[in-house]
């Protein structure tokens, strides 16, 4: 897999403590984006999974797992390899693309298809400039959505994902 790099500790690319991976590759060159050293597909550099695995797996506070990029979709066989495998250990899986969900679905390829079976959560849309927003939770500009993939697979469209309230397992005092 070529990546660019990885963070063993995020907190702003999903819920939780996430290990996030940062794919090399991007045909979107959206305007203004944040990781613009992704862009060309030569760029980065190689790395097997199994070194992926064992950095993810040397953190047992870890939570979740975060393919980003650049662009997670021009190796979809070998991130959706990692997503099973993250899965397969109780991780949570969340996604970046620039492509829509629509747009992947209508790719009909088995290894696009296969991440999207393999992930929780799809961040989906080009990063707008434009629109760029600090109150998008988890998203640079509001016009991406967060998709509940299992719902939206299971349901044939798109299913928003929605937080919820992290307060609501604890019993409130009455006032």
């Amino acid at each position: 897999m070529r990546i660019a790099s990885t963070i063993a500790d995020s907190i702003v690319d999903g819920p939780g403590l996430r290990f996030t991976v940062f794919t090399q590759g991007c045909p979107h060159r959206c305007p203004g984006c944040h990781n613009p050293d992704t862009h060309d597909p030569a760029g980065g550099r190689e790395v097997s999974l199994e070194e992926l695995e064992g950095q993810i797996a040397a953190n047992p506070l870890i939570q979740g797992l975060t393919l980003s990029g650049g662009e997670p979709f021009l190796q979809a066989g070998e991130c959706a390899k990692l997503a099973r495998w993250a899965r397969a250990r109780g991780l949570n899986v969340w996604v970046y693309t620039g492509y829509t969900y629509e747009q992947l679905l209508e790719r009909g390829d088995v290894d696009t298809l296969e991440l999207l079976h393999a992930a929780h959560v799809l961040v989906d849309g080009p990063f707008v400039l434009e629109r760029k927003s600090y109150a998008a939770l988890f998203r640079g500009s509001d016009n991406q959505r967060l998709i509940d993939l299992p719902a939206s697979l299971a349901r044939g469209q798109a299913v928003l994902w929605t937080r919820a309230d992290p307060l609501a397992h604890f019993v409130r005092p009455e006032s």
